[in-house]
This record gives C-alpha cells, sequence and structure tokens, in this order.
C-alpha cells in the first residue's frame, strides 16, 4: 500500500513509502519477511528511520462497558540513513520474528474476524509520519491446529474469536493481550457448559492452553467459570492421540471445579493488575446460545475443525476493516498529540 498520508507531515512532492510483505500466512514465531519500497518526489529527502509496528484490536472492559483500541505489540527498525534523491527509488529488504504468542487470525485458510495489522512509521528531519496499515495473516502452529481439530472431531463448533486486553494468571505470558477462541459444545457437553474457550501460550520450548469453560447452572445454583491449564511441546504435535488427549482435558474441566493456582482463573485475584475486570462483564456468557446459525463450524477432511467467520464477515470486508479501524486510531492519537503540543507551548 502506498503511504499517501505521507504528503501531510513531508510536504506535497515528497517522497512516498510502498510496504510490501511477502504472500501467505505466518506462523507464531515464525518468520515475516517483505520490503520497503522508498520512491523520491520532487526534492531530495533523508529517511532517518523506518520502523514496522505489529498492531491488534483489542477489546478491553472496564467498569463502563467494553471497548476497542489498537495495540502496538511489537516493533522493528528495519532501515534509516537513507538520502532519496527526486524520482529515486531505493529497496529496503526486512526479515522479521513473530512473538511466538502472536494470535491466529485464520484457520484452514478462513478468516477468524481478527484484525492485526503491519504499520510503517516513517521518520525524516523534522517529525514522523504512521502510513497506511497493511493486514497481517497468521496461520496455526501444528500443536494448535492439532488441538484444534481434536475439538472438531468430539464435536465442537467455532463460534467467534477475539483478543481481550490483560494476563492470565499463573502463566508466562508475554504479550499484554490473549486470544479467546470460542466453541459450542456438542451435545454430549451441552447440559453441562455454554461454551467453551481456547487460549494458546505458546513460547519456543511449547505451548500452555487454558481452557475456560462457560458453565450452566443448576436447579438451586447459578452457572460459573471454571479455568485449567495444559502445557504441550511442539514435538507433540504428530504424536499424541489429540482426540484422547483433549477429551480428557473436557471431562476434567467440566466434572470438576478445576481453576490451577488459587488466583489464576480470569477475573479473580484481580490478575490483570487493574488494567481488565476479568470475564465478569465480557458479553454476558450466560446468553450465548449453542444452537446452529452464528458461527456455526462444519466437518473438514477427517472431521477436523473448519470454520466460518463469525458475523459474516469475509476475507476482503476484514482487509477493509483493518485500514478503516486503524486509520481513526490514527486520528484520533493525532489529534491528542496536537492537544498536547498546545499545553507544552
Amino acid at each position: 500500500m502506498v503511504f499517501t498520508r505521507l504528503l501531510g507531515s513531508l510536504g506535497v512532492g515528497g517522497p512516498t513509502v510502498d510496504t510490501v510483505l511477502a504472500p501467505g500466512p505466518v506462523l507464531p514465531g515464525g518468520t515475516l519477511s517483505g520490503e520497503v519500497r522508498v520512491e523520491g518526489g520532487r526534492a531530495e529527502a533523508r529517511i532517518e528511520g523506518i520502523t514496522l509496528e505489529l498492531v491488534a484490536r483489542v477489546e478491553a472492559e472496564t467498569e463502563d462497558g467494553e471497548h476497542e483500541g489498537g495495540v502496538v505489540f511489537e516493533r522493528y527498525l528495519v532501515g534509516g540513513g537513507l538520502r532519496i534523491a527526486e524520482g529515486e527509488r531505493e529497496t529496503v529488504p526486512f526479515s522479521l520474528v513473530l512473538p511466538w504468542e502472536t494470535p491466529l487470525t485464520e484457520l484452514y485458510g478462513q478468516p477468524l474476524g481478527i484484525v492485526l495489522g503491519v504499520r510503517t512509521e516513517v521518520a525524516v528531519a523534522g517529525g514522523r509520519d504512521k502510513g497506511d496499515l497493511d493486514p497481517l495473516t497468521v496461520g496455526a502452529l501444528p500443536a494448535q491446529e492439532a488441538v484444534l481439530e481434536a475439538f472438531g472431531r468430539l464435536g465442537f463448533g467455532f463460534r467467534c474469536a477475539d483478543l481481550e486486553l490483560g494476563r492470565i494468571g499463573g502463566t508466562g505470558q508475554q504479550l499484554p493481550f490473549y486470544q479467546e477462541i470460542e466453541l459450542t459444545p456438542p451435545p454430549r457437553y451441552a447440559h453441562a457448559v455454554n461454551e467453551i474457550e481456547v487460549t494458546f501460550l505458546a513460547s519456543p520450548g511449547g505451548m500452555d492452553v487454558v481452557l475456560e469453560a462457560d458453565k450452566r447452572g443448576g436447579l438451586f445454583s447459578e452457572g460459573h467459570d471454571t479455568l485449567t491449564r495444559f502445557t504441550v511441546s511442539h514435538e507433540q504435535a504428530g504424536q499424541l492421540d489429540w482426540t484422547s488427549e483433549v477429551d480428557g482435558w473436557v471431562s476434567r474441566l467440566v466434572e470438576h471445579r478445576a481453576v490451577y493456582g488459587d488466583h489464576a482463573s480470569y477475573g479473580h485475584g484481580d490478575p490483570y493488575g487493574g488494567q481488565h475486570s476479568g470475564h465478569e462483564g465480557h458479553g454476558g456468557h450466560g446468553g450465548h446460545r449453542s444452537g446452529p446459525g452464528v458461527g456455526a463450524a462444519v466437518a473438514a477432511g477427517a472431521a477436523g475443525l473448519a470454520v466460518g467467520v463469525a458475523g459474516g464477515l469475509v476475507a476482503a470486508e476484514i482487509v477493509d476493516e483493518v485500514g478503516d479501524f486503524f486509520e481513526d486510531e490514527d486520528e484520533d492519537e493525532n489529534e491528542n498529540e496536537d492537544e498536547g503540543g498546545g499545553d507544552e507551548d
């Protein structure tokens, strides 16, 4: 995408920048490659730095409701010290390693509705400018696919996925947010749970799988959430009987009020350090319906979990949403900076 917005800070006739990502999805912990193409304008310009930001649309729950905002979760300096003459073209290649906890945006080639992007910031003498956003596509690691396929074989369906601001206590979580993949239960478990949320916290050595169940209430009791964690290695992806493994996880989660650690569950013991109010306000768990329709999943291949996109979004619409959402974020940010500059004077 050509950063036409650069004209605002560099002046009409200034250089343009086009960041091109290598085609295809990248895996968490994998390498994102591409190049930044710079073309000189009507006069010579010196570009002091080119920085790529990984940005995510994240939900946050506060006392006054649920809000969405952009979170920068990684920055990479990929170039600088460029003097671009009039009409000159320069290419800056890059190769970046994504954080292991980078959330998944697609599964089996179908988008999950997660908004991630790569934004290019260009620093020139006298200022800097953030250009348009390129959508970032992230696929699943083999171990993540194995777990989700097992859920599919057990009859679970995909409901939706989102990113939540905050941290899960008792884990080694690195990013300031985590991904939840919400699944609807099969008849075998429908009497006990409304849904199960799956969170992957990957690292170079393996992966934590955090499961949270929204349990149904009984005649004399209210529903409640239970949570538990399991750790697997990347090497186990092709070695375990994942259907039996995941079935055991779900049975343990449903049959027992398993919470690892005294204050490790979402929304208990303030594991978010005040940043997040936990799941008590997350869309009202008790209000979900597990019947067919919204976000329904269909079997694919050998009964694996194939997903549709929640809310009827398609890939092209998500690409548009990426740009629209972060463009609004940038406008708000620029307004705040202008107001702040006035105060400093």
